[in-house]
C-alpha cells in the first residue's frame, strides 16, 4: 500500500513540473523581458501574409528629449527588410504591426526584430516559414447548394402605373483637398500612410520634416516603382541598405535636435533628389534602362559631390603657392 501511494505521488510531481515547463516556455517565447524597453510578439512563428503585432513600452518616456524609436528588421542571413521610425504615446507605450513576406522576405529561419530607444534596446525573433500567402480573417467558400427545379411563373396581374418621383435637389458640390489630404465626412483631413516595407527615406523625412514632402515622396516612388522593379535594382537596394540604415537613425536624431545642421543637411541632399529625376526616364522592369540610368545618376553625383570639389580645392592651391 505505501509502495503504491509514493508511486501516484512521484507521478503527480513529475506531471505538475512538466506542464509548468511547457506554461512558461510558451509564455515567453516572443517577448524581450528588457526593464528599460520591453516589447513582445502576437506570434512567434508567422507564414507568408501572417500579421506581425509588436507592443512595448519605453520606462520614463520623455518626448520633449528628441530621441526617436526606430526599429530594424533583419533576416537569417542578416540582410535589412525593413526599418522605420514610430511615434510612441504620451504614456511611452507603442504598437506596429507587420506583414510578413514580400520580395525581400527569401529566406525562411527566424527574423529578428530590433527596437533602439537612445542607448536602450530590444529584440524579439519570429520564426518565418514561408508558403503560400494567407489572408486573415477571409471565409472558406459554402458549398453551393444543388439547383431546385424551377416552379411554373404563375401569372402575374399588371402593374398599377407609379406616379412620377419628385425631382431631387442637387447635391452641394465638395470641397476639393489638396496633395496629402483626403475628404472625410466633409472635412478634408491628413492621409495616415504605413510606412513601405523597403523601408523610411530616414535622412530625407527629417530634412524636411514631414514624410508627406514633395521630396521624400519623390525619392519613395523613384525606389517602390522603378528601382526595385528590376532584379538588379532590388540586389542594389538590398546592398545600399546595410551601408545606409548603419548611420541614418544617428544622423536624423541630429537634425530633429539641432536645426542649423537640419538646414545644412537639406541643402546638401536637394542636389542629390534633382539628379534622381532621370531616373523617371526608365520603363518600369527594364533592366537595361534602369541599370544605365543608375550608373549615370551615380557617376554624376559622384562628380558634383567629390570630383567638382577636388578640382576646385586644386585649384585654390596652385593660386596660393604661385602667389608665394
Amino acid at each position: 500500500m505505501k509502495m503504491k501511494l509514493s508511486g501516484f505521488l512521484a507521478f503527480a510531481l513529475l506531471s505538475i513540473s512538466i506542464l509548468s515547463y511547457g506554461v512558461s516556455d510558451v509564455a515567453f517565447a516572443a517577448s524581450d523581458p528588457n526593464p528599460a524597453l520591453p516589447i513582445s510578439t502576437n506570434i512567434d512563428i508567422a507564414s507568408n501574409g501572417a500579421t506581425v503585432t509588436i507592443t512595448g513600452s519605453i520606462k520614463d518616456y520623455d518626448s520633449s528629449s528628441g530621441k526617436g524609436l526606430t526599429f530594424i528588421i533583419t533576416s537569417p542571413d542578416n540582410n535589412i527588410v525593413g526599418i522605420g521610425q514610430l511615434t510612441p504615446s504620451s504614456d511611452g507605450s507603442f504598437t506596429k504591426s507587420i506583414v510578413a513576406g514580400g520580395p525581400l522576405w527569401k529566406l525562411n529561419g527566424d527574423y529578428n526584430f530590433e527596437f533602439h530607444y537612445g542607448a536602450d534596446d530590444s529584440t524579439v525573433v519570429v520564426n518565418y516559414v514561408g508558403g503560400e500567402q494567407v489572408v486573415s480573417g477571409q471565409p472558406e467558400p459554402e458549398p453551393k447548394p444543388e439547383p431546385k427545379p424551377e416552379p411554373k411563373p404563375e401569372p402575374t396581374p399588371e402593374p398599377e402605373p407609379t406616379p412620377e418621383p419628385e425631382p431631387t435637389p442637387e447635391p452641394e458640390p465638395e470641397p476639393t483637398c489638396g496633395a496629402g489630404t483626403q475628404l472625410v465626412n466633409g472635412i478634408c483631413q491628413v492621409v495616415k500612410t504605413e510606412e513601405p516595407k523597403g523601408g523610411g527615406c530616414l535622412i530625407a523625412t527629417a530634412a524636411y520634416g514631414t514624410e508627406l514632402a514633395p521630396q521624400v515622396q519623390f525619392l519613395r516612388e523613384i525606389r517602390d516603382n522603378t528601382v526595385m522593379s528590376t532584379s538588379s535594382g532590388s540586389a542594389f537596394m538590398s546592398g545600399f541598405n546595410q551601408l545606409y540604415y548603419s548611420f541614418s537613425p544617428t544622423i536624423a536624431d541630429m537634425e530633429r535636435e539641432n536645426p542649423m545642421f537640419q538646414e545644412a543637411v537639406r541643402a546638401f541632399i536637394t542636389p542629390m533628389v534633382s539628379t534622381l529625376s532621370i531616373m523617371t526616364l526608365a520603363e518600369d522592369g527594364s533592366e537595361v534602362e534602369v541599370l544605365g540610368l543608375g550608373i549615370s545618376v551615380i557617376a554624376l553625383n559622384l562628380g558634383m559631390y567629390i570630383a567638382a570639389p577636388a578640382l576646385i580645392g586644386f585649384k585654390v592651391n596652385q593660386i596660393i603657392k604661385s602667389r608665394k
